[in-house]
């Protein structure tokens, strides 16, 4: 008898497994088919090699560059203790405005100076973690990664040029603020969505099963070693990282803006040539019909700028890439920057992090309301960035 409920349970999962390639086929059929039939087969194959070549030489490497020096600025700031006095500072800040407790600024440095992996670590910590109540560490996805590659976002919007003389570096600020609102919103959202389901016991499960090394911040150098040689370690240390980190993202900004850039652009002004950066304009068609709700709560006037924030979802170093062919067409302005910073940071690919932050907590059923909460504090981060950025403009 258990052998048959073991088989019968098998069964949906073998049958589902049968037709993934079905369904597989069926679905690049389609896609592939509507571009190649719009575009031409080759002039396709043409245009995504051409943008991904593209993206890569002009873009990537850009992106590198700036994780390089900023990952090089974060270990120094770790090797000399700044980082633990910037946590002392904002420490008190945390349960009136995030309602979490004092530690969890730490949480936001990290992710903020990296990448949002490193909330994932850091909340299965047991020297960190201790105390915590339930609803408050759950919530700790939605508060790191509303940081997630903040000195890269902000660094990387501030140095765009606009083409107006005018500097980026106000707007970006303003993202900033933006961004924090975002995890504001969100953060209490997850909240409030899941101290019915866990309560409000304190945590006491070692998740990794030892003490782990999060808290212990590796330095560069050795004590004793001269402040100058801690110095010229922790440069090159951090600049490692930063290519390790500016690696990381040439998979996502090749495969994930190449598609959305060709779901976003239309043809050049000879046609279809095969050139980067053309496409079926398959979004900006779909924002046309939102584009009242566009403009209002994010003051976009094209309809191609929700490019940014739909990649943003998947990995914010994509979507940064999306930023130079819009400038260059002139559709960013001082706005988009605020609005597409604040997303950027907030969103900043959350929904392969929460995933994966749920299932190191071993509660899976949360992660649903994880993502609903972070959505819409994604949401809040840009609205609350365009209408700062108007406000700044009245003064």
């Amino acid at each position: 008898m258990d052998n048959l409920t073991r088989t019968a349970e098998q069964l949906p999962v073998s049958l589902s497994r049968r037709l993934e390639p079905f369904v597989l086929l069926i679905v690049l059929g389609l896609f592939f088919g509507y571009i190649g039939s719009t575009m031409g087969v080759v002039n396709m194959f043409d245009t995504l090699f051409a943008t991904a070549h593209d993206l890569l030489l002009n873009t990537v490497f850009f992106i590198m560059g700036i994780t390089v020096l900023t990952g090089a600025f974060s270990h120094v700031l770790v090797e000399f203790g700044l980082i633990r006095i910037m946590e002392k500072l904002l420490a008190p800040l945390m349960r009136p405005i995030f309602n979490l407790p004092g530690r969890s600024a730490l949480a936001a440095l990290m992710t903020f100076f990296s990448d949002n992996p490193a909330i994932i670590s850091l909340a299965t910590d047991r020297r960190f973690n201790k105390g915590f109540k339930a609803y408050e560490l759950f919530s700790l996805a939605n508060f790191g990664t509303a940081f997630g590659m903040g000195m890269i976002v902000v660094t990387f919007m501030s140095t765009l040029n606009l083409g107006n003389g005018s500097s980026s570096v106000g707007p970006a600020l303003i993202g900033l603020a933006g961004a924090l609102v975002g995890g504001i919103v969100s953060t209490r959202l997850m909240q409030r969505l899941c101290k019915p389901i866990v309560g409000e016991e304190e945590i006491d499960i070692d998740f990794q099963g030892n003490a782990g090394e999060v808290l212990d911040i590796e330095l560069s150098g050795k004590p004793q070693d001269s402040a100058w040689l801690r110095l010229l370690n922790a440069m090159l240390d951090g600049g490692k990282s930063g290519v390790g980190l500016g690696m990381a993202i040439i998979p996502g900004v090749l495969i994930i803006s190449s598609i959305v850039m060709l779901l976003t652009f239309g043809p050049s002004e000879h046609g279809y040539t095969g050139g980067a950066y053309e496409g079926v304009k398959l979004l900006p068609a779909l924002g046309n019909h939102f584009s009242w709700l566009l403009s209002g709560l994010f003051g976009f006037e094209h309809a191609e700028l929700i490019a940014f924030p739909v990649t943003s979802l998947g990995a914010v170093g994509a979507a940064m890439s999306t930023l130079p062919p819009l400038i260059a067409k002139g559709m960013i302005t001082g706005n988009e920057i605020a609005v597409f910073t604040a997303m950027g940071m907030c969103w900043s690919g959350y929904l392969s992090t929460h995933t994966a932050m749920m299932d190191t907590l071993k509660r899976r059923e949360l992660t649903s309301k994880a993502l609903l909460a972070h959505t819409v504090g994604g949401l809040c981060a840009g609205i609350s960035a365009h209408y700062l950025f108007l406000a700044v403009q009245l003064f």
